[in-house]
Order: C-alpha cells, then sequence, then structure tokens
C-alpha cells in the first residue's frame, strides 16, 4: 500500500519547509530482524528517482540547507555555526523522517558522502562538519552565502571540446544550471567544423580512421599471399574517404548537441571572452554580443597548430586543421614536423600511396622515449616516407594555382648555410600547438598564464589563482594533451565542485598511442627520465624483438616490432615504463596502463600467461636485459 502525504515539517530551530515523500508499507527482514522500507516503482518513476528530485527541489529552493539528525553532535555544532553568523538554514532531520534512510542512500549516491552532516550552501555541496568548520575558515562559506541569486548560471564552460563537454554534462547531471560556449575560429584557409573540439573534429577520430585505410591498403597487398586473388587495378578515392569520414563526424556533432539539450544543458555557438570577474561576452558568427554570468567557470579552450611565421606559411600551406576536409587529394605532400602529428599524417598518406617528405628540425617526437621514435621513423623510412633531417623551411610561394595546385618551399640547413628548394603540391605545418588562452580576457580577472605558451598553471583541483575560474585539458601547464585526460579531468572536477566527490585527476602512467604506420603505445617513463630519476646503475630494461604472426606468411617486417618495459631495481623491479612499437598498439597498451597502475612488476609478468599467438605475450616472456647486449632478434613467431 502506497499513500503520497504532503505534510509540514518544522525543524528545531523553527524553520518550517515542506518535505514531499511517499509513506511505504514497511516489513521486518527476516535475515537481519531490522525493519526496512521497500521503494516500490511510482507512476513517474522509481521511488529513489523521486526522492532524488525532492532533494534537488530542497537544495534548488534553500540558500542553506542541512541534512541532519536531532542527536548527532556533529550536526548541532554546524546548525550552531550558521545560529552565530546569524544565516537562515532549513534542517532536514533524517532521523525524524520515516524516508530518512532512503534519503540518506540517495544523497550517498549524489554526493558520495554517507554521514551527516550534509550541507549544501546556494546549490554548491559543501560537505560534513569538518569541510563546513574549513569552508567558514578560508573564507570560502562566505563567499558561497554571497552568491544567491547574482549569477546567471552555476557554471559556464568555455570550450566544446571532450574535456568541456563532459565537465558541463557531470555537473548539470548533478543539478547545476550549465552553460557551454564553443565557437571555431576559422582556419587562413577558411576551414572550421562543429561541436565536440579537436578530438572529434580534427584529430583523433579522423585521424585513426585515415590510419586505417592505410593499413586496408597493406592488409590488400598481404590478401595475395594468404589465397585472394583479384584482377581489377586497386586505387585509393580521396573523395570517397574524406566524405565517409566527414558524414560520420558529423553525426557525432549532432549526437554531442542532442546530449547537452537532453541533459538541459544550455549550448551557445558564440566566441566567450570575459569583460569582468564572474561575466563573459558571448559574440556569435554574426557579431551579435550577449553577456551572461556565473558563478564559476571552466576554461576548457584547448589548442590550435602553430605557424612557422615565414613568408607564405598562412597563405599556402595547410595544418592537421584543413587536412581532414580537404576537398581533394593532396598528392605530393611535405610535412614539416616532427611532432605525433607529423609522423601519424605522414604515415598515412603515404599509405594510401601519396609521394611523401617529412622535414625535421631535430629530433622525432620530442617527449617520447627516443629509441621507440627512432625505430618508428626508421621503420616509416623504410616504407617510402623520405626524411630531410637538419632543415627549416624559410620561405613557401605559390608556383601554380589548382586542387592541388603547386609550391615551392625553400629550406635552410640547421647546421650551416646550405639552402635547399624543393616542389611539393601541399605542405602540411605540423610542429606543435599554441593554447588558446590568449583572446579571452583571462587579464580582465586576473587568470595567471604561461607567457610563454599561453598554459594555465593550475592546483591539483584543475583551479586557477582565481577561486572560481578552473582550466582542464590541453591548455593546463604541465598535464598530458590527451583527450581521455581532459575528460576524466572534467568529470572528476564537476563532481568535485557539486556532488562532495574528493577524487582527482591521476595524471600520472597515463597510457597513451601514437598512430604511426607501425604503431607506438607506451605508458609510464621514457628510457631517458627513468634514468634521470633512478639512475642508469638502478634500472633494468628487458627487451625483445618480435614478429607478428599475421606478418609471416606474406614474409614482411620480420624483427621490425620491438617492446621493453624499464624496471626500478629498487623496487622490486616494478615496472616504469612501458613500451611496445607493433600492430594494434592501443589495445594492448591500454591493458597493460591498468596493470601498471596496479603496481605491475617483472614478477608479476613473468607469471602472467600469454595468450597465443599475440603481439601482446611478448611481455610475458622477455628475458634479455638491454644491459646484458645479448641478441634479441626472433627466429619465428
Amino acid at each position: 500500500m502506497l499513500a503520497r502525504i504532503r505534510r509540514p515539517y518544522r525543524s528545531p530551530e523553527g524553520l518550517s519547509i515542506h518535505l514531499d515523500y511517499s509513506v511505504k508499507l514497511q516489513f521486518l527482514s527476516q535475515e537481519t530482524g531490522r525493519i526496512r522500507s521497500t521503494m516500490p516503482p511510482t507512476g513517474d518513476g522509481s521511488g529513489r528517482d523521486v526522492i532524488k528530485s525532492q532533494i534537488l527541489k530542497l537544495i534548488e529552493s534553500n540558500q542553506v540547507l542541512v541534512f541532519s539528525k536531532s542527536y548527532c553532535p556533529y550536526c548541532v555544532k554546524v546548525k550552531g555555526l550558521f545560529k552565530d553568523l546569524n544565516v537562515a538554514f532549513n534542517a532536514v532531520e533524517l532521523d525524524l523522517m520515516d524516508e530518512g534512510g532512503n534519503f540518506q542512500e540517495v544523497l550517498l549516491e549524489m554526493t558520495g558522502q554517507n554521514t551527516v552532516p550534509n550541507v549544501f550552501v546556494n546549490k554548491t555541496h559543501v560537505g560534513g562538519c569538518d569541510k563546513t568548520i574549513r569552508a567558514h575558515k578560508n573564507g570560502m562559506l562566505q563567499k558561497l552565502l554571497d552568491s544567491t541569486d547574482v549569477y546567471d548560471y552555476d557554471l559556464i564552460v568555455i570550450g566544446g571540446g571532450s574535456g568541456g563537454l563532459a565537465c558541463s554534462k557531470e555537473a548539470a547531471t548533478l543539478g547545476k544550471k550549465v552553460m557551454v560556449l564553443d565557437y571555431v575560429v576559422p582556419t587562413p584557409k577558411g576551414t572550421t567544423w562543429g561541436l565536440g573540439g579537436t578530438c572529434v573534429n580534427v584529430g583523433c577520430i579522423p585521424k585513426k580512421l585515415m590510419h586505417q585505410a592505410a593499413l586496408l591498403g597493406t592488409a590488400l597487398k598481404d590478401s595475395r599471399s594468404f589465397g585472394w586473388e583479384y584482377e581489377e587495378k586497386v586505387q585509393h578515392n580521396w573523395d570517397t574517404m574524406k566524405t565517409a569520414i566527414s558524414s560520420y563526424i558529423g553525426s557525432l556533432n549532432w549526437g554531442y548537441r542532442v546530449d547537452l539539450r537532453d541533459k538541459n544543458v544550455t549550448y551557445v555557438n558564440s566566441y566567450a571572452e570575459f569583460v569582468e570577474p564572474h561575466k563573459i561576452k558571448a559574440t556569435n558568427k554574426r557579431g551579435k554580443e550577449t553577456f551572461h554570468t556565473a558563478a564559476n567557470f571552466v576554461i576548457a579552450t584547448g589548442e590550435r597548430p602553430r605557424y612557422l611565421g615565414i613568408p607564405g606559411d598562412r597563405e599556402h600551406c595547410i595544418t592537421s586543421d584543413d587536412l581532414f576536409y580537404l576537398p581533394h587529394c593532396p598528392g605530393k605532400t611535405l610535412v614539416v614536423g616532427a611532432s605525433y602529428v607529423a609522423l601519424e599524417c605522414a604515415g598515412f598518406l603515404a599509405g594510401i600511396g601519396l609521394d611523401v617528405t617529412v622535414m625535421v628540425r631535430s629530433i622525432l617526437l620530442r617527449g617520447f622515449d627516443q629509441d621507440m621514435a627512432n625505430r618508428a621513423g626508421a621503420y616509416m623510412e623504410e616504407h617510402g616516407v623520405k626524411f630531410i633531417r637538419k632543415f627549416v623551411p624559410i620561405k613557401v610561394e605559390e608556383l601554380e594555382k589548382g586542387t592541388p595546385g603547386r609550391l615551392k618551399v625553400t629550406a635552410k640547413s640547421t647546421e650551416s648555410e646550405e639552402i635547399i628548394e624543393g616542389e611539393y603540391n601541399t605542405v602540411l605545418i605540423a610542429v606543435g600547438r599554441d593554447a588558446c588562452t590568449n583572446k579571452i580576457g583571462l587579464d580582465k580577472v586576473g587568470v595567471q598564464v604561461n607567457e610563454k605558451n599561453g598554459k594555465i598553471p593550475v592546483n591539483d583541483n584543475e583551479q586557477s589563482n582565481v577561486p572560481y575560474v578552473y582550466a582542464i585539458g590541453d591548455i593546463l601547464e604541465g598535464k598530458w594533451e590527451l583527450t581521455p585526460v581532459a575528460i576524466q579531468a572534467g568529470k572528476l572536477l564537476a563532481r568535485r565542485l557539486y556532488g562532495g566527490s574528493s577524487m582527482k585527476c591521476d595524471y600520472i602512467n597515463v597510457p597513451t598511442t601514437v598512430f604511426t604506420p607501425l604503431e607506438y603505445g607506451c605508458c609510464g617513463l621514457s628510457e631517458e627520465k627513468a634514468i634521470e630519476l633512478y639512475g642508469e646503475e638502478n634500472i633494468e630494461v628487458y627487451h625483445s624483438l618480435f614478429w607478428p604472426l599475421e606478418c609471416t606468411v606474406p614474409g614482411r617486417d620480420n624483427n621490425k616490432c620491438y617492446s621493453k618495459i624499464i624496471c626500478n631495481k629498487l623496487d622490486n623491479e616494478r615496472v616504469v615504463g612501458f613500451h611496445y612499437l607493433g600492430p594494434n598498439a592501443g589495445e594492448v597498451t591500454q591493458g597493460f596502463g591498468a596493470a601498471i597502475k596496479c603496481g605491475l612488476t617483472k614478477e608479476l609478468l613473468d607469471n602472467t600467461i600469454g595468450i597465443h599467438p599475440t603481439c601482446a605475450e611478448i611481455f610475458t616472456t622477455m628475458e634479455i636485459t638491454k644491459r646484458s647486449g645479448a641478441d634479441i632478434t626472433q627466429k619465428g613467431c
């Protein structure tokens, strides 16, 4: 039997609130002998959803709300604090309610806190007794109390990429009023795209799909050795690939918009700029300006490709922001740079049959393990990608217009006065990226920014030097520039701000993969960094070449794939660096990344039974150390 009752509840302080809840028949649990309330479904959702809705309404309608128990000394202390501050508050005494236990269970789901008092101030979760007292002492409580009805939104997120979207949706799920502003400034070539940020539109997604196109070309060649026979000429069609990938990305753009709408996040396609504390100006593509305020802001603007600053670069060259939407096949291409973007793009362009040259100023894949980087580069060079080393472009001139046209590149040696020239159809610049922070008015609110790279220094809560301004993603000083990192940081930030969580993003031992023709996956330290931290005498490097079974029948790439682990001898040979060069590197590295988080050691790897025949099993059988200098070539799979 279920009855709907609405009755007033008067707290001990004399402040009256109304609790709208369901009174259920109770039954005696035979297992425990205690009374438990059932929570049967109601007409408009489960009983748990009804209680969550009631809690959100209470939070929305009360400046200060304390979920309490009448006998709890910590609750009495917190209520006494608000009395002393002469601040009106409402207390919900859970022990005096029929559904108090169920309320506390739902509060645990919402905030991660299973104790009382559970304090909310102006729709922000403060926490328990200790956190409330601490917030009073450090001034944050007064700031929260002063924010009543001042702002249009609880949170404004500037940037609609992976991190910004994750943060905004999580905050909205926790009952906050959220706005997302996203605006893509067109490239010098006029390229622009939809909601979703770099990863979805001009990064990870189109990059891996074009990488897959290149892998399929290799698979076609291999297929003859496995018995596949075909007579027709096989060639690649750029337009077919580009159209199919663009269509898929378009579906993702639309899906993000629908998801924001479903979660009641306000999305505005406008350029955001701070004009004063807690206030931004939003300018749409027609120049119309609107103004919005918020209690908190999250900067998630990401980065855009850097140009060379030489004659003709912006006029005649493209970047990765243009490549994936290029309406014609790029033809003979010069890739300038040695970043992972440069090598990935060069790799898949060569893989679909184009003439590709990479111009390298110094080293490959700066910041990555150099042994692995050089092996990846050597594989590319052996498979048709040409490299011009120790040169930088100084001028790009257009010789002939067209789709593609013809360009002349003049370059200078980094070690002498030598000048070289070359002709190409397309020049792709991939020399790094700059944070999109210098034109969003951060100076107007006093946010500290690194003047050299535009990045924002933050504490371990992703909080800038301005308490109400946070930052996530690629614009953070000294953090990983990876989509999954931004997503994780965004979700956890929202939960800390509005859900009572204390969990922080872990930036240590983040696995990643470079999708070069021979893929490179890694997690943890490079060999150079491990030596720097622990000393060469205190690390042991186990390594091996290997030959993937799928490459044996076609007879290619024997002993080109390579794996190594870097172990700390002072810590039970704990694995501090994991490196893999071979097929499906992302899939292999993801699993080992979890193991490394759990404290993987060489002994644990040795005691792990491998899956045969796979590439990943090599990590369960490695015996040769780099220090020994022994032969690591493999005679078979």
